[in-house]
């Protein structure tokens, strides 16, 4: 058998296109890594024990994005490499002498263990304390807990993961927290909530520093939208309890089946062979709620699933659960998680279109000072 050799093409480039390779990907460095802008904000990113990769590249991938208009460096409280809450560990670039050189210090999430058992962190606070006064503070997440074991944060309003409220709050009672946004600016200290909003507080530093311009080629650049709807109220779960099967958990049952009806306060206490008043006051002991509002809680559950797994136009699925018109859901929706039924429906739906809308998100910049309308300043859902 004579086995033919194939031909094989040279695969070798010309000079010319050599060199033209070359400058395109020194062009696309110089885009993705800019040359540092004379007099660049100082960024530096403390990594704490425990530290989440995801947040800790954030300000790095974000702020680095903003052509040279800030240097972003890395820190360990002492100079050492640091373990993630993941199988690697970490070298950051410099030890904590870096951040009394900082004009913005970003703290980004570490392990809950940590900042519950050793709150306050010597070590972490001892970190803080060489910040010069007047430099910016940024928490990402559970890096709130540190910046509240300082007492930075006692008095004022603040935000962490929405998972991590009631420990948060047991732990640090003198602040306010709130766990319905994605962040909270107070100028000199910003909290952001968990994982992603750390993308949305770095963005609105940009916005804030160098206009809704910058921050939009920003966010196009790390292909995220320049700001989202509403808060972190919108991926709080929203658990059903069990009904039980004595007092009035038949008639919930019962109730959830006809979401789609009026059913009346006399109608729900008809079907549990109770007066009204004793239903209503049996009710809120099993529930926590009154019967209206527990009623417009499961149509909002219900319609949130509809929006998230069907096309139903919004009029359709408000008919679907109950509401009397399509605005009543929007005043609901609104009042729940912050955002319309449509911006609710492209934030949980994995669809082609959702995507191509993120790809070209309006320009917000003549919605105010800093390209938001104000009640979204400081990541308050829009009411």
């Amino acid at each position: 058998m004579t086995v033919e050799t194939p031909t094989v093409r040279s695969t070798s480039a010309g000079p010319s296109r050599v060199r033209g390779l070359a400058e395109r990907t020194a062009e696309l460095d110089r885009l993705m890594r800019p040359d540092l802008r004379p007099g660049a904000h100082k960024v530096v990113v403390l990594a704490l024990d425990g530290v989440y990769p995801f947040e800790l590249g954030i300000p790095h991938r974000v702020l680095g994005s903003a052509d040279g208009r800030y240097e972003v460096l890395s820190a360990s409280v002492d100079g050492q490499p640091v373990r993630t809450d993941s199988d690697l560990t970490v070298t950051p670039g410099h030890g904590p002498e870096v951040l009394a050189e900082a004009d913005t210090v970003v703290i980004p999430p570490y392990a809950i263990s940590r900042a519950s058992v050793n709150a306050p962190d010597p070590q972490g606070l001892a970190a803080l304390a060489r910040v010069r006064p007047g430099t910016r503070l940024v928490s990402i997440c559970t890096g709130a807990f540190l910046l509240a074991a300082a007492g930075l944060l006692d008095g004022r309003r603040a935000t962490t993961h929405w998972a991590l409220t009631d420990h948060f709050k047991e732990l640090f009672p003198r602040v306010e927290l709130d766990a319905g946004v994605l962040f909270v600016d107070h100028g000199d200290v910003l909290t952001s909530a968990g994982a992603a909003s750390g993308v949305d507080v770095c963005l609105h530093l940009v916005r804030q520093d160098h206009g809704s311009e910058v921050a939009n080629q920003v966010a196009r650049r790390c292909v995220v939208p320049p700001y989202r709807d509403g808060g972190q109220a919108q991926y709080i779960e929203q658990p059903l309890p069990p009904a039980s099967r004595t007092g009035t958990g038949p008639t919930r049952d019962w109730a959830l089946q006809r979401l789609q009806l009026p059913l009346s306060l006399d109608e729900l206490a008809g079907h549990a062979a109770m007066s009204t008043r004793t239903f209503a006051r049996r009710f809120r002991e099993e529930t926590g709620l009154s019967p209206g509002r527990w009623l417009v809680q499961q149509r909002l559950r219900r319609a949130r699933q509809l929006l998230e797994t069907s096309d139903l136009p919004v009029e359709r699925v408000a008919h679907e659960v109950g509401f009397a018109t399509a605005t009543s859901l929007r005043r609901h929706l609104a009042a729940e998680a912050g955002v319309a039924p449509s911006a609710y429906r492209r934030t949980f739906r994995a669809s082609g279109a959702a995507a191509g809308d993120v790809s070209a998100p309006a320009a917000p910049g003549q919605r105010g000072s800093t390209g938001l309308p104000p009640s979204r300043t400081a990541g308050r859902p829009m009411r």
